[in-house]
């Protein structure tokens, strides 16, 4: 099912950082706007200490590009704002030049649900300098989220094993574009469903949920609550047995399920939301198996993440569907991805590719040049590195040699008659015009799956997980340190 949207009904051009619009302005005045350059976005550490990360929010920079433009109601505002000295901050030829703007980049980015690697272009966009920089806080927003909880959910999932995660987040989720946007990476990143109504209409996923402690509490007993639910939903009952007292709650849920069954219809099962989930979860599934019902689900809930899971495994809890919230779509032991968005080269008056390079005093911060893209090799269906390397650069048909960007002493050679290879970096926009065809979220959810699939379960352990390899291409190693020392010869660096 593919859902049509139209999730910014107006303009969204100021959703930036204010030093975009003065670097955007600067180019203006200096002649510059309309040369053409390279970014790309990237990130530097996978998130939550993990092996992997999930690409997620494409869509939405589709969406974000598409429709992107200033609106009379924007330049009124630039029009307004005056600097220190009391003036008119932005001429009105750079205003009038913002209102004829039209979106011309050329974007490539890696699918949405691929597992990606630090430095490796997420997103690369190729076009006139000032509509480059104006992308980068929007796109570093919608991917930095998105990418995060997708990797967060998948890591959940992985920790369930199998079973279904449903994702219930929302009144925690930090605001209502949180929300929706969790909702829809928690999906991609493999749970079952949802509780967001909104991000079901939006996006089409599946939702759920039962009935919350307040139910039980409107009625003068809790067999009372259990026995109007099912009267509501007998083809979907599935009972909150700790509002009281969590035995007497499985016992009322039998109780009701007993006359569910004689009219022709089955309990679903039963959700706990506090106490001891692996002790009352193995009670619940004795009495439940005990009085007939081996069935039923027994859904457990209470701030759970892929540690408490796991640990809860470990227990050999009786629990069939995990219920996650709060620590899913907060991604609460780490609020953010830390990507990052970099100049990479410069088309100079002659035509010509100019790279550029960042310095820094930690090589982690220095930049890749050049205008390059990334090619991931596989054996027997598993990935096994990822390469860096300059798109208009011939390779070696014969072997390849990969250098890690951060230690120039791992290295690993790839003998092309031994893998196949895919180039991560897809068209999506050429000059403007959308060139790709959009996945259904149900396939992105699916290539997430089929992605993690290709990793060495190695790399997926939740805690230490083996570093996959990643590297520069021989030249671009080299074409990167020939630019580092030739920089550190004119000028110090200054780290930003």
């Amino acid at each position: 099912m593919k859902i049509t949207k139209d999730l910014y009904k107006g303009s969204l051009a100021l959703l930036t950082d204010f030093y975009q619009l003065t670097m955007a302005y600067a180019y203006w005045k200096s002649g510059k706007a309309e040369q053409e350059a390279v970014f790309n976005l990237f990130f530097r550490k996978h998130p939550f200490q993990g092996g992997f990360t999930i690409a997620a929010g494409l869509d939405y920079i589709v969406d974000y590009c598409k429709n992107f433009q200033f609106s009379e109601e924007d330049l009124t505002y630039l029009a307004s704002m005056k600097g220190k000295d009391g003036q008119i901050l932005f001429e009105s030829g750079f205003l009038d030049y913002l209102r004829e703007m039209k979106f011309t980049c050329d974007i490539d980015a890696v699918e949405e649900g691929t597992v990606v690697f630090p430095n490796t272009p997420l997103v690369r966009v190729k076009g006139p300098l000032i509509q480059c920089q104006l992308l980068e806080t929007p796109l570093l927003n919608i991917i930095n989220f998105q990418s995060l909880i997708a990797t967060k959910a998948a890591r959940i999932n992985l920790a369930a094993q199998g079973e279904p995660v449903l994702e219930f987040g929302l009144r925690r989720a930090q605001g209502i574009d949180g929300g929706l946007a969790a909702s829809r990476a928690a999906y991609i990143g493999g749970c079952a469903s949802t509780s967001n109504v909104m991000a079901g209409k939006l996006f089409g996923i599946p939702v759920s949920g039962t009935h919350a402690h307040s139910w039980i509490m409107s009625f003068e007993t809790e067999f009372e609550a259990f026995e109007a639910y099912a009267d509501a939903f007998p083809d979907q009952s599935i009972f909150l047995v700790d509002t009281y007292d969590t035995v007497n709650g499985i016992k009322n849920a039998i109780k009701v399920g007993n006359a569910l069954r004689s009219k022709g219809k089955e309990m679903v099962g039963i959700r706990i939301d506090s106490g001891d989930l692996a002790y009352f979860s193995n009670v619940a599934r004795e009495m439940l198996d005990e009085a007939g019902f081996p069935d039923a689900k027994i859904v457990a809930s209470n701030d759970l993440d892929e540690n408490i899971i796991t640990s809860l495994k470990g227990q050999e809890a009786s629990i069939n569907v995990w219920g996650v919230g709060t620590k899913l779509v907060t991604a609460f032991d780490q609020p953010a991805l830390g990507g990052v968005y970099k100049l990479s080269a410069i088309r100079d008056e002659n035509g010509t590719w100019v790279p550029k390079v960042k310095l820094s005093q930690q090589s982690l911060k220095i930049n890749i040049p050049g205008l390059h893209t990334v090619k991931r090799f596989f054996s027997k269906g598993k990935a096994v590195a990822d390469m860096i390397y300059l798109e208009d650069q011939e390779l070696n048909p014969q072997a390849a040699l990969i250098i890690d960007p951060n230690d120039p002493t791992r290295r690993k050679r790839m003998m092309p008659a031994f893998y196949q290879e895919e180039v991560l970096l897809k068209p999506i926009f050429n000059k403007g015009k959308l060139v790709y065809e959009l996945p259904t979220i149900a396939q992105i959810r699916e290539k997430v799956q089929s992605q993690l699939e290709s990793l060495d379960k190695t790399h997926k352990r939740l805690v230490n997980p083996h570093l996959y390899p990643i590297g520069l291409e021989e030249n671009l190693h080299q074409l990167r340190m020939e630019l580092v020392l030739k920089a550190k010869q004119t000028d110090n660096g200054d780290e930003s």
